[in-house]
């Protein structure tokens, strides 16, 4: 069930949403994505590709009934049954517990208004572990742990851990277990 303090709002990102998502972008940084930091005109850039908005993205702000705009979120492959996310929470409000309500809204959205998806993926660093925890507490199940799968910028790269949901959960409740004991062994 959805905690309805968390709303999405869809926006304009070359429109009306345009100097607002720059500015968000631009001015925050992002310790877990593969781009840290953006710059104004990197920004704008990236929104002025329009995709942020076209066949296979879009793209919401993230309101919250008490503390208002906190963040924004990007739907990704959304022509493919299965679709991924990018999702930015601005610095003030992370730790704050808004990653639950968040991701359920978000895969509320996915399955509530896109028939044709099937299961709904998402991926994060393994040191990520705020953010690893939030996709277990909304339901999501490991599904993938690549190694060396994360650059990061001037180091080493880190796992991506990947995570994903299926319709059927999301519809029941229930939690489809990963067979990860399927392992084939090679002959001798």
């Amino acid at each position: 069930m959805t905690d309805r303090s968390v709303r999405l709002t869809r926006l304009d990102p070359t429109g009306v949403d345009h100097d607002a998502l720059v500015d968000f972008l631009s001015t925050e940084e992002f310790p877990f994505h593969v781009r840290r930091t953006w710059s104004r005109a990197d920004a704008v850039e990236a929104l002025d590709s329009g995709s942020y908005r076209d066949d296979e993205h879009d793209s919401y702000w993230i309101d919250h009934a008490e503390h208002g705009r906190v963040g924004f979120v990007r739907l990704e492959d959304l022509e493919d049954p299965v679709p991924l996310f990018d999702l930015r929470i601005a610095g003030a409000f992370r730790g704050r517990g808004l990653g639950v309500p968040t991701l359920r809204a978000v895969t509320d959205h996915v399955f509530g208004t896109l028939p044709s998806v099937t299961r709904f993926e998402g991926q994060t660093r393994e040191d990520n572990t705020a953010m690893r925890r939030v996709f277990v507490r909304a339901g999501w199940v490991k599904e993938a742990h690549y190694r060396e799968g994360w650059p990061i910028e001037g180091g080493r790269a880190v796992a991506s851990v990947g995570y994903g949901i299926l319709r059927h959960d999301w519809e029941t409740g229930e939690t489809t277990p990963v067979p990860w004991d399927d392992d084939v062994l090679p002959d001798d």
